[in-house]
């Protein structure tokens, strides 16, 4: 790498891709991941149709020492939140006097597999809806209850509390369901579309220069089957219409906001491209 490459950080490591510097080459480590005694898929052949040839998770792109936090659920940071979804699965709210599990029941029954196949089409608001949006609607429809905000009370830790329970279960979404076709060629239109004052787009990082170490960063093929996910880097869990924004205030694009229908496009078409794949939720990244 030349000099000025030393001193990428944060978004101009975007800056860097648009101006060609040098990257290293550093490919995924071949090694498998193994959480409370299930084997996850971390490599997959590829659905029809898909620019690789094999999907593979993001965790096969990350340090030794972030790997073995993931592995372990005893000390991955973020089963802390996945706890307090737990609970908060339990806990009665709004004006009909039901939680979750009024409904639902053990978790570990009801909701197994069930984040793996998300975003769904939903008939009632004729778009797609993910686990975040279907909570908000049992709350509001079942339960009397407020809607979270994005990002706020709840949210995240009962959205990988659900996912969770999909722990190891191949990502798969159907795409006959209503619409979703037609959402999923937005989404990927939108995943190869340039914006910003740096002129990039998702394919920038994740394919054209996937599996390239620009400083400290290793790019990934930016899968989202861990989300949400725990960051080192925010010391949190961070949600994927977080991420998504995160990565468009990167290239100096005005941000959509969470749940839009841009961002809705672009998860329905992120998440096909993890097809076959296992929900790591919560993952570790750095």
């Amino acid at each position: 790498m030349n000099n000025i490459s030393l001193f990428i950080t944060g978004p101009v490591i975007a800056l860097a891709l648009a101006a060609g510097i040098a990257a290293v080459k550093a490919d995924p480590v071949d090694d498998t991941l193994t959480i409370d005694g299930k084997e996850m898929i971390s490599r997959a052949k590829a659905p029809e149709g898909h620019p690789f040839d094999e999907v593979m998770s993001g965790w096969l792109f990350r340090t030794a020492e972030t790997r073995a936090l993931e592995a372990d659920t005893f000390v991955n940071p973020g089963m802390l939140e996945v706890e307090e979804g737990g609970a908060i699965w339990n806990t009665v709210e709004g004006t009909a006097g039901k939680s979750c599990a009024s409904c639902h029941g053990d978790a570990a029954e009801s909701m197994k597999d069930v984040g793996a196949n998300y975003p769904k089409w939903d008939s009632d608001s004729g778009r797609p809806i993910n686990i975040e949006l279907q909570i908000n609607k049992c709350r509001e429809k079942n339960m009397g209850a407020e809607p979270y905000a994005f990002d706020k009370g709840g949210q995240k830790a009962l959205t990988a509390y659900v996912k969770h329970q999909s722990l190891g279960t191949p990502v798969s979404i159907d795409l006959g369901q209503g619409e979703m076709q037609n959402w999923w060629d937005r989404g990927k239109e939108l995943y190869y579309t340039r914006t910003g004052q740096l002129n990039l787009s998702c394919a920038s990082c994740h394919e054209a220069n996937m599996g390239k170490m620009i400083r400290a960063d290793h790019l990934s093929q930016g899968q989202i089957n861990g989300f949400p996910t725990y960051r080192l880097k925010q010391g949190k869990l961070i949600s994927v219409h977080n991420r998504f924004r995160g990565c468009i205030r990167d290239t100096r694009a005005e941000m959509p906001k969470a749940f839009s229908d841009e961002l809705m496009a672009l998860e329905v078409y992120v998440t096909w491209r993890g097809t076959g794949l296992s929900v790591e939720t919560p993952a570790v990244r750095q």
